[in-house]
């Protein structure tokens, strides 16, 4: 997994220890990376690949490749980041129970899980409830229309953000945010790659792992099995009668001219 650092990320870091405020900025890095970690985790439970966390200036993304997610699938991509925080800020608070000392050392890592879970979760794109927002519209909707009513109502959000920043708390914070959701949303996203699994580097003397699946079976069910470190063979077999055996390289090989939600023997 590869991590690339913005310029900006550092001249923060050093803004931040200038006027004292250090200690924040790791904890908040820290907060963000894993929440991004929860995402990438979650990928590849569904069968999907993260190239990359990127560390920027505002907080971290996960640059994934999810071409062809189904939207049931990708709502549960996009809440595994705010359920590593929301956990996260259940573990605090219930140390806090146990050991209320520890409060004076643990409050800075509650307060921003639950700023990450609360952000994260507003209806605004590129946020992961803005996300939330477009799978649950696109049931409905055409995926056109979904996207253009998701970005309308990001673009509510950051109207709301502003009015809060006059007329009730003079935070700063919330006017950078508004800045970065009106930009994403005038923004067009960045098509979703396929993922070749057949360029993946393999690793000579690997251990052979046999996994048997029903016919019934998909790629998406197969790929959850397959983790680099030994070679995976498929048997596929309908009750108890054999029907074939495919191996990883078949299978990645298959799977370019295939959806990850198709069955592995037609």
């Amino acid at each position: 997994m590869k991590i690339t650092v913005h310029p900006l990320f550092f001249a923060a870091g050093i803004l931040t220890a200038v006027f004292g405020g250090f200690p924040v900025f790791i904890i908040c890095a820290l907060t963000a990376l894993l929440h991004e970690c929860g995402h990438i985790f979650c990928a590849g439970r569904l069968g999907f690949e993260c190239d990359k966390i990127s560390l920027m200036p505002y907080g971290a993304a996960a640059v994934c490749n999810i071409e062809g997610i189904s939207p049931r699938d990708e709502i549960a991509l996009a809440l595994a980041g705010p359920a590593v925080n929301f956990f996260l800020c259940v573990g605090v608070a219930g140390l806090w129970w146990f050991a209320p000392e520890t409060y004076a050392y643990t409050d800075l890592i509650f307060y921003a899980n639950a700023a990450m879970l609360i952000l994260n979760l507003l209806p605004a794109y590129p946020l992961d409830g803005g996300r939330i927002l477009r799978c649950l519209l696109s049931l409905f909707l055409k995926p056109k229309t979904a996207e253009i009513s998701t970005r309308i109502v990001s673009l509510a959000v950051v109207a709301a953000l502003i009015a809060a920043y006059f007329c009730a708390a003079r935070n700063f914070t919330l006017l950078t945010v508004a800045a970065f959701l009106l930009c994403s949303a005038l923004t067009k996203s960045p098509p979703a790659r396929k993922i070749d699994f057949s360029l993946r580097k393999k690793k000579r003397g690997r251990e052979i792992k046999y996994v048997i699946l029903s016919e019934n079976s998909t790629y998406k069910d197969a790929l959850r099995f397959m983790d680099g470190s030994r070679y995976l063979v498929i048997q596929i077999y309908e009750n108890e009668k054999f029907l074939d055996e495919i191996t990883e390289d078949e299978l990645c090989k298959k799977l370019q001219n295939s959806n990850l939600y198709d069955k592995i023997i037609d």
